[in-house]
């Protein structure tokens, strides 16, 4: 028989995660805190220079935050590993009742249980017993380097919109065409989202837009506000 080869989102869960969240704060963060400045009355080189300076810092912030959080994860699971690699050599047999004892909570018989346990420990005792034991395989291991380029890139690549936006559109028209804009693609970015996490895209959609508005309500606010008392 053929091999049957499949794919899941799951294998793309480290890196999809850090993209999306990117690229939706990325658009978000910077659409609004040029909404906000516009809304102040601010000048089209101050719109531009807040845009640049929203896209890079943010961009570096995201990249050492997920270098950071990954890391911590990263950590622990180095720390998990070391400590199944000792009671390996240490209390073996403890290792393997453990074992056991999982295969029998997932429904099969003590001499099952034994048998399953002895082959797959003979064949690979530590990757048995992280896979089996603590959930750990090669599709959630932490990466965190990847996590913080992805974030980072995605961000860019999310506030780039906004930025142009403010190159190309009139003042008068600036502010409802960002709102505009920034809603149409965070709703896309929500459905791809959903759609490359195996969900469905409309509420995917629907709730991103949904926290985008309000965002951007809450920024042209106080734009507005500040604006008017400066």
């Amino acid at each position: 028989m053929m091999p049957h080869r499949e794919g899941h989102a799951m294998d793309r869960i480290g890196w999809l995660r850090a993209a999306v969240l990117g690229a939706n704060d990325g658009i978000l963060s910077t659409a609004s805190l040029v909404l906000g400045v516009a809304a102040g009355r601010g000048s089209v080189s101050a719109l531009l220079l807040t845009g640049i300076a929203g896209l890079v810092a943010g961009a570096m912030s995201m990249a050492a935050g997920e270098y950071v959080s990954v890391s911590s994860q990263a950590d622990a699971e180095a720390a998990d590993r070391a400590r199944e690699i000792r009671e390996l050599v240490e209390v073996p047999d403890a290792e393997r009742a453990e074992l056991i004892a999982i295969y029998q909570a997932r429904g099969l018989d003590a001499a099952l249980a034994a048998q399953v346990a002895d082959q797959l420990t003979a064949r690979d005792p530590l990757g048995t017993h992280l896979r089996d034991e603590l959930g750990q395989h090669g599709a959630t291991a932490a990466r965190p380097v990847q996590a913080a380029l992805a974030s980072a890139a995605s961000f860019a690549a999310g506030a780039v919109f906004p930025v142009l936006m403010v190159l190309v559109v009139p003042g008068g028209l600036l502010a409802p065409a960002i709102v505009v804009s920034t809603l149409a693609l965070l709703a896309a970015l929500g459905a791809l989202g959903a759609w490359l996490g195996g969900a469905p895209m409309l509420p995917g959609a629907v709730r991103v837009t949904f926290w985008g508005a309000a965002a951007m309500a809450a920024t042209a606010l106080i734009g507005r506000l500040v604006g008017a008392q400066v």
